[in-house]
C-alpha cells in the first residue's frame, strides 16, 4: 500500500491507495455470465448499497453470546484461545483491528450441516494443526489444508438465539417468578422489569401453559437459569425446592435434545438439582438457545475445548468473488461458527487490504492507482487474444472516487488501443465526463453501456442506496449517452417484491426510461446469496418489517425467488415493455424468464447482465 488519504468533498470516506500487480482478471468457468474477463479499478464502494454488502459469520463474543463478523468493531471483546495444539482453553481477548477484501470464495462444510464460506488462504483449527481450506500436497501451491474427513476443533456448532417474541417474555418471567420473587441479579431483574407491562395486570404469566410452545420453553430456561441456575468448572446446573418447576425445566431441554442427570438431595428434602451433560458444546448450546439475562453466570473463561472436534464434509470453490472478513485479535485467534480460526495472515503481507463489509465496505476504498498501466502492460502480451472484458462486475467503476483518481479514461483507451471489446456497467453519473471519450472508441472497438437503475421513488432509493446518484440524474445520463450516439442498456435490477415490482411502479420507470431513450431493458428480480441475504434482512426488518414473513416465505428455498414469482414477474413485465417498445410479440417466449433481456426494436444488442454485479 502506497498512503492513504482522506478528502474533505469525500466526509467520512478514506481512499486506500495500492500498486496493483494485476488487474485483468479471467472470470471462472462455467460462471455463466456472457464475458470472460473483468477489469475492477477500485475496491469497496461509496455508494453504500443496502444489497451489495456481505454479512457475517457468527463469532463468540466475550459475554458468551454470538455476533456477525460484519458487525465487528475494534475494541469488542470477544473469545480466543490460550494453549499449544489441540489443547486449548477460551479466554477473553480485543479486536484490534477489523477488515474486508474481495476473494474467490470456498464453502466449508462439515458433517453436522454448519457451512462457512471462507477464502483458500483462511486457516482452521485441526487435530493436527492449522491447515489453510485450501492447497495442494505437490507444487507450489503446497501446505497444509482441509480435506474431507478432517477434524476441526472448536466448542460445537452455535445455536440460533431466540427471537424476542411474547411467549419468550412470559417463559422467562415464569421461570424467574413462579417461585415468588425477582432473582438477586440485576441483569435478570431489569429484563424482568422490562418485559412486565406487555403482560398489564395479568399474572397468567406464572402459570405453565397446557402445552408450551419452544419460545417459552426457551424463556423458560433462561429464567429459571437466571434465578437459580449455576455455570461452575465446567458443571451447569439448576438447582430447586419445586417438583413441578423441575419438571418442566426437564421438559424444555428433552424438547431441545439435551442429556442431564436429575438428582434429589436426600439431605435437604425437597430439593432437586438437573445437571446437563455432554460438556462444552451442549453447553454453549444451552446459553445460545435460552440467551440467559446475567453475564456472569454464563462466562467461558477457561472452558476447555480440544475435545470439541467436527469432521469436514466437503470444501466447494463457490466459482464467484466475494467480500471476506477478518480480524486481528489479541490471542491471534477467535471462534468462528464455533470454530478456531486463525487471524488471517494476508492482512501482514499486505496482499490484500483489510476492510469489512459493512460501513467499511462504503467508506474504506481501494483505489489501484496504477491498474491503467498494469492493464496496459498486460493487453500487450503476445498470449492476450482481445476477449470482451467487463467493468463494474464487483464494484462500481464510476462511484465517486473515479471524479477525484480519472483512472477509467487511461482504462478504456488501453482497452481501445489494443483492441479489446469492452462494456460498463454504472450507476455513477462520472461517467458523463467520458462519454466523448466512449463515442470516439466505439468506432474502432465494439463499447456497451448499462446503466442500473431499479426504481424511481427516491426515498426508497435514498435509504436502499445512500451516496448513490438519484433516479433523475440516471435518466438523466441515459439521455446524455443517446445524446452522444451511444446504445444504452438499462439493468432494472434488483426488482424487490412487494415494494418496487408492481405493475404501477414498473409501468411509470420503463416510461421514463423510453422518454430518455434507452435502448434495451433487462429486468432482474433481487436474489440474496449467503451474507447478503443476512444484511438486506436487517434492513427490511428495520424499514419494512410488515414484509419480513413474506420474504422468509418467498426466499425459504435459497437465494433465488421460485420459479412461480419468477413466471408472474415476467407475465408482468412482457406487455409493459411492448408498450414502451422495449420488445415485440416475437419476445413472449423471453417474458416468462424475467432474467432474460428485452431488446427495444431496431437498436444494437448488447450483453446480457448478471446480477451479481450488484449484490
Amino acid at each position: 500500500m502506497r498512503r492513504s488519504v482522506r478528502a474533505p468533498e469525500f466526509d467520512g470516506v478514506t481512499f486506500h491507495e495500492v500498486h496493483a500487480k494485476s488487474v485483468l482478471n479471467k472470470v471462472p468457468d462455467g460462471s455463466g455470465v456472457p464475458f470472460g474477463w473483468t477489469v475492477n479499478p477500485y475496491g469497496g464502494c461509496s455508494h453504500a448499497c443496502t444489497y451489495c454488502l456481505e454479512g457475517g459469520t457468527p463469532v463468540l463474543m466475550a459475554d458468551g453470546r454470538a455476533k456477525p463478523l460484519a458487525e465487528l468493531a475494534p475494541g469488542d471483546e470477544i473469545y480466543g484461545t490460550r494453549g499449544r495444539g489441540a489443547g486449548r482453553r477460551l479466554v477473553p481477548t480485543t479486536v484490534l483491528a477489523h477488515w474486508s477484501t474481495l476473494k474467490p470464495a470456498y464453502r466449508l462444510t462439515l458433517d453436522d450441516g454448519t457451512s462457512i464460506v471462507a477464502s483458500g488462504d483462511h486457516r482452521f483449527l485441526t487435530g493436527r494443526g492449522w491447515k489453510h481450506v485450501t492447497g495442494s500436497r505437490f507444487g507450489a501451491a503446497q501446505r497444509p489444508h482441509l480435506v474431507g474427513g478432517t477434524e476441526l476443533v472448536g466448542v460445537g456448532k452455535f445455536a440460533r438465539t431466540p427471537d424476542d417474541t411474547l411467549g419468550y417474555r412470559a417463559g422467562f418471567l415464569c421461570g424467574m417468578l413462579r417461585s415468588g420473587g425477582f432473582s438477586a441479579e440485576q441483569a435478570a431483574a431489569d429484563r424482568a422489569l422490562k418485559y412486565l407491562p406487555d403482560f398489564g395486570a395479568s399474572v397468567g404469566f406464572v402459570q405453565v401453559p397446557p402445552s408450551p410452545d419452544s419460545h417459552w420453553q426457551r424463556g423458560f430456561l433462561a429464567g429459571l437459569f437466571d434465578l437459580a441456575g449455576s455455570y461452575r468448572h465446567g458443571a451447569l446446573r439448576v438447582t430447586h425446592d419445586e417438583q413441578d418447576i423441575v419438571s418442566t425445566f426437564c421438559a424444555a431441554l428433552d424438547n431441545f435434545g439435551f442429556r442431564y442427570v436429575k438428582t434429589e438431595n436426600v439431605k435437604f428434602r425437597p430439593l432437586w438439582t438437573v445437571q446437563l451433560l455432554g460438556g462444552p458444546s451442549e453447553e454453549m448450546r444451552f446459553f445460545h438457545l435460552a440467551d440467559p439475562a446475567v453475564g456472569w453466570k454464563r462466562s467461558l473463561d477457561g472452558l476447555a475445548i480440544g475435545r470439541t472436534r467436527r469432521k469436514v464434509a466437503s470444501v466447494e470453490a463457490l466459482g464467484i468473488e466475494l467480500p471476506l472478513f477478518d480480524i486481528t485479535t489479541g490471542t491471534g485467534d477467535f471462534i468462528a461458527d464455533g470454530m478456531v480460526t486463525h487471524n488471517c495472515f494476508a492482512r501482514n503481507t499486505h496482499t490484500y487490504l483489510d476492510l469489512d463489509s459493512g460501513r467499511d465496505f462504503d467508506t474504506q476504498v481501494i483505489v489501484k492507482v496504477n491498474a491503467p498501466e498494469v492493464l496496459a502492460a498486460q493487453l500487450r502480451r503476445p498470449s492476450w487474444s482481445r476477449e470482451h472484458v467487463a467493468m463494474g462486475t464487483n464494484t462500481d467503476p464510476y462511484q465517486r472516487a473515479e471524479g477525484r483518481y480519472r483512472l477509467m479514461p487511461r482504462i478504456i483507451a488501453a482497452l481501445a488501443d489494443s483492441g479489446t471489446p469492452l462494456s460498463i456497467l454504472t450507476k455513477g453519473t462520472v461517467l458523463a465526463r467520458d462519454l466523448p471519450l466512449l463515442e470516439s472508441v466505439s468506432k474502432d472497438v465494439p463499447a456497451g453501456l448499462a446503466i442500473s437503475l431499479a426504481l424511481l421513488d427516491e426515498g426508497l432509493q435514498r435509504r436502499l442506496e445512500p451516496g448513490t446518484p438519484s433516479p433523475k440524474a440516471r435518466l438523466e445520463l441515459i439521455r446524455k449517452a443517446r445524446d452522444a450516439g451511444l446504445p444504452c442498456s438499462v439493468l432494472v435490477a434488483p426488482v424487490l417484491p412487494y415494494l418496487t415490482d408492481s405493475a404501477e411502479a414498473l409501468d411509470a420507470l420503463f416510461a421514463r426510461l423510453a422518454e430518455a431513450g434507452a435502448t434495451r431493458v433487462t429486468v432482474l428480480p433481487l436474489h440474496l446469496r449467503p451474507g447478503a441475504r443476512e444484511w438486506f434482512a436487517r434492513w427490511l426488518g428495520r424499514e419494512h418489517p410488515e414484509l419480513v414473513p413474506k420474504y422468509r416465505e418467498l426466499y425459504s428455498r435459497g437465494a433465488y425467488l421460485p420459479k412461480s414469482y419468477r413466471e408472474r414477474l415476467g407475465t408482468r413485465v412482457g406487455p409493459l415493455l411492448r408498450r414502451h417498445d422495449f420488445g415485440s410479440r416475437a419476445d413472449d417466449g423471453e417474458r416468462m424468464q424475467v432474467t432474460m433481456p428485452v431488446q427495444r426494436a431496431g437498436e444494437v444488442d448488447l450483453p446480457a447482465a448478471e446480477q451479481l454485479k450488484l449484490l
